[in-house]
């Protein structure tokens, strides 16, 4: 994709790592309605990898798959499962808990919506067109 790694000045991520990130949040629904808990780094264990896909037609592939996968995780949870506590957690201390629910609510649904914003602005200012969220 052209201008791929465009980022605004600043420390500010790239369109590329927004466009990742966008892809791995939704995947992680099902491990939210699954577990009770994730650690991002492990003691002695590999720490995750957040992905970094460059090629726009295996990122949508990833996206498409993550979707299906947390829709398949949302239609078979149970309401109760919704009050349950989820934990993350980095090198064995917690980070934050909430309610699974509230979790999705928060960490999957707001914070894919934050970073479709971030995304738009990030193309129109790298000069690239794209159809907006409310065209048909």
């Amino acid at each position: 994709m052209k201008r791929w790694k465009w980022q605004p000045p600043g420390d500010l991520h790239s369109i590329s790592w927004n466009a990742n990130h966008l892809v791995e949040i939704i995947g992680w629904v099902p491990g939210i309605l699954g577990q009770s808990e994730w650690d991002i780094s492990p003691v002695g264990e590999e720490p995750y990898a957040a992905p970094d896909i460059s090629q726009t037609s295996q990122l949508l592939e990833v996206f498409d798959d993550h979707g299906k996968e947390a829709m398949e995780a949302l239609r078979g949870v149970q309401d109760s499962v919704m009050d349950e506590p989820w934990s993350l957690l980095m090198g064995g201390q917690t980070l934050f808990t909430l309610k699974k629910g509230d979790c999705l609510r928060e960490r999957v649904f707001s914070h894919s919506a934050h970073h479709r914003g971030i995304l738009s602005v990030y193309l129109r200012m790298a000069g690239l067109q794209f159809p907006s969220i409310f065209e048909e």
